[in-house]
């Protein structure tokens, strides 16, 4: 819940920032804006909720106790849309819109990661309908480069010319990936990361033991850092994570979801590439690191994760897929052996 009964957020570096938006925001369309994993997904919703909140009284919006709050929170109200790729409703907690009556052949498919035209158009449908409850309609498009250019060309003229009193929020980690015309019709929302000491204090609110070594492996993204514990990563396997490497322990990552474990070779190769070359790592601590890491064997790592970090979609047997890049990443160090193919297989999640 982002909003609870008495208005608190519940990431709450978010207040001031929310503050400053129903302070300033003007327009009709809005760029939420910064780092990912810091919550642009629940200021947007936060937002939303502000706009269609009916409460009376003075106080701040929003209340979380009108009509119009309950609504939100059950992810009813009939005047809000949203639109997020299939791939991450579950994650987000926003199964809607009929999606139970998908047909077999849909629920074998993976979820998609892009947000499609058909989708686009059947918000831009629906924004055209009188609002329910009299207060505006508002659509949050998350994250907002995962539109393809049909459908992100399908949104220009709703941009440019809104229906009624309908507001548009996009979210996006990364707004240079956008659209020009996207961006220029957008009054810009920047969300910063929270500061340290903040962000700490809300992960061991929300059980994560040793947060301080989640939230470096979160790249200082304290909602990345909290997702990564409820996948089943935790701060002891971060913590071996490269020695698992060192020694070829493939079977360490198997357990992981691909894109995870994928992800966290990504940044271990990072950290070892910056070490090599006289930095700081910043994903892991110096002291974890193996030292003697080669940098063309590196460069050459670095190429095939980015690789299978671009079809990690694909129906991969991914233990095997896993298995590849570990021993790929174990040839950094010109000294070890060649791990026996498949060892360690019975050691799944023991990282």
């Amino acid at each position: 819940m982002v909003i609870g009964p008495d208005g608190e957020l519940g990431l709450p570096w978010l207040r001031p920032v929310l503050d400053q938006a129903l302070a300033s925001v003007r327009g009709h369309a809005t760029l939420v804006h910064g780092p990912g994993g810091v919550g642009q997904f629940e200021l947007a919703i936060a937002l939303a909720q502000a706009w269609l909140c009916e409460a009376a009284e003075p106080g701040p919006r929003p209340c979380g106790r009108c009509a119009a709050c309950h609504l939100m929170q059950a992810r009813m109200h009939p005047d809000f849309h949203l639109l997020i790729p299939d791939a991450l409703r579950e994650p987000l907690g926003w199964q809607m819109d009929g999606e139970g009556a998908r047909d077999s052949d849909a629920k074998k498919a993976k979820p998609s990661r892009e947000i499609k035209v058909e989708a686009v158009r059947t918000a831009i449908d629906w924004s055209q309908q009188t609002s329910s409850r009299g207060r505006g309609k508002v659509v949050v498009i998350h994250p907002a480069q995962a539109m393809n250019l049909v459908a992100a060309n399908a949104l220009l003229k709703t941009l440019e010319e809104p229906p009624g009193n309908l507001k548009l929020l996009l979210c996006s980690s990364d707004p240079e990936a956008l659209l020009p015309t996207l961006r220029s019709r957008c009054q810009r929302l920047l969300l910063p990361r929270p500061e340290r000491a903040m962000a700490l204090q809300w992960l061991a609110s929300q059980g994560v033991q040793e947060a301080e070594v989640l939230y470096a492996a979160a790249g200082e993204q304290p909602v990345e850092a909290l997702a990564m514990l409820q996948a089943g990563i935790d701060a002891a396997q971060w913590r071996r994570l490269p020695q698992a490497l060192r020694a070829g322990q493939a079977a360490a990552l198997t357990a992981w979801p691909l894109p995870r474990a994928i992800d966290a070779l990504q940044k271990l190769c990072h950290d070892l590439t910056v070490v090599a070359v006289g930095g700081e790592p910043r994903y892991f601590e110096a002291t974890q690191l193996p030292p003697g890491a080669q940098l063309p064997a590196l460069n050459a790592w670095q190429a095939t994760l980015r690789r299978a970090a671009r079809h990690d979609e694909h129906p991969w047997n991914a233990s095997l897929l896993i298995e590849s890049l570990v021993l790929e990443g174990r040839g950094v160090w010109p000294a070890a052996a060649p791990a026996p193919r498949g060892g360690g297989r019975g050691r799944v999640g023991t990282l």
